[in-house]
């Protein structure tokens, strides 16, 4: 009897296993794919130009698509639990980079320390005017990939203005009723302004 319960211990143990595996193994979605959901980040007046970031069959980030107009579209990492698709004017794209390479050295929780440092010394540029990023997100199991919607999908904006002070927008510096707008990183060269759906489910996604 014994023999027989630690079988079926090791049995659904190896189920686990396998499952995390499998999860863990997701495979990267087909670039046409990839594009149709980056693009729904984005203004509909924008879609059809913009450049779309995304990642080649061997998971390498890439270039999907060559872009005619001034606007950047990321499809989503296909190694997240969920799809993050962003969208941002090509004015923000030298911020955007250096975040994703500094996530690449494993350095995620120094990022925002190093930007800094680097913008302060002249050496990275954000611009210095309101600048929009678009986040739009939701699970694989919703998606449609023949139009790149998720039927479970929600959206995020947020508009940088560097230096702004909560008091001069008269807005608050803290999330407080969900979905009304605040200022994020108050004072700072990367205030932005933060407006989530209502029924977001969770503080944050993948910071940029």
């Amino acid at each position: 009897m014994k023999k027989i319960i630690v079988l079926l211990l090791l049995a659904l143990g190896s189920g686990s296993v396998s499952m995390a595996q499998q999860k863990a193994k997701r495979e990267v979605l087909p670039a046409a794919v990839q594009i149709k959901i980056a693009v729904q980040a984005a203004p509909t007046e924008f879609r059809e130009g913009a450049q779309v970031y995304g990642y080649d069959s061997e998971g390498k980030f890439v270039v999907l698509r060559a872009g005619t107009n001034d606007y950047i579209c990321l499809a989503p990492d296909y190694k997240l639990p969920m799809l993050y698709a962003y969208a941002y004017p090509k004015s923000l794209e030298p911020f955007m980079a250096r975040g994703r390479e500094l996530i690449a050295e494993g350095k995620r929780r120094e990022r925002d320390d190093i930007r800094e440092q680097e913008f302060k010394a002249g050496k990275l540029i954000i611009p210095q005017q309101p600048t929009m990023l678009y986040a739009y997100w939701g699970s694989l199991e919703q998606l449609n990939k023949e139009t790149g919607e998720m039927a479970d999908a929600k959206r995020r904006y947020v508009l940088y203005v560097p230096f702004a002070k909560a008091a001069d927008l008269g807005m608050a510096s803290k999330p407080t009723v969900p979905g009304i707008p605040w200022l994020m990183d108050e004072g700072s060269y990367k205030a932005h302004i933060m407006i989530n759906p209502a029924d977001m489910g969770h503080s944050h996604g993948p910071a940029k």
